[in-house]
């Protein structure tokens, strides 16, 4: 049986990001594991319009729902704005559909609350567009887990929740596979 393919999403598209960080430090603890094709999908890459302010014809958006399409899960970096996940997200999440269906997905936070708010938002969103998203939950707080704010400098105990939300990831996009 091939390897399930898993994307990290990176959740933000702002200068000065840091889910890039993130993202590459769940990488390489995924990687590690051996399990599974993991690799970083980055949704500025794609250049996405404002769902509805475009006759959809730009070829980001074809390539951004083949690109989903040829995944079997996804794993969330997502960061807390206002009290929810950035816009930016949100419209990435609403230019595919069926790309999504039937996948499963974790969730890496992180902010002022370890982007817990950000993340329940994220769940709903998640839920109606028939992912199943897993329980474990990685939390990264901007005041311990970042320099300055922006240096990720993540705390000890952080990779064992990461390897948590990979292996319940991998256990339901498996089971998901057979429904698409």
């Amino acid at each position: 049986m091939a390897n399930l393919n898993i994307g990290i999403i990176l959740g933000s598209t702002r200068a000065g990001r840091v889910s890039p960080q993130v993202g590459e430090w769940v990488k390489g603890i995924a990687e590690q594991r051996g399990d599974a094709n993991y690799e970083i999908v980055d949704i500025a890459d794609y250049k996405l319009p404002f769902l509805g302010t475009t006759d959809g014809t730009e070829p980001g958006i074809a390539a951004w729902n083949q690109k989903l399409a040829g995944l079997d899960g996804f794993v969330f970096i997502v960061q807390e704005y206002n009290h929810s996940i950035t816009g930016a997200l949100k419209n990435a999440l609403d230019f595919a559909r069926d790309a999504w269906n039937n996948k499963a997905a974790g969730i890496v936070s992180y902010g002022s609350t370890g982007g817990a708010r950000a993340a329940e938002h994220l769940r709903g969103i998640l839920g109606e567009l028939m992912i199943a998203d897993v329980r474990v939950h990685p939390t990264l707080s901007l005041f311990t887990d970042f320099e300055n704010g922006s240096v990720f400098k993540p705390q000890e105990m952080h990779p064992a929740n990461v390897n948590a939300m990979l292996d319940q990831v991998l256990a339901w996009s498996g089971a998901l596979k057979i429904l698409r």
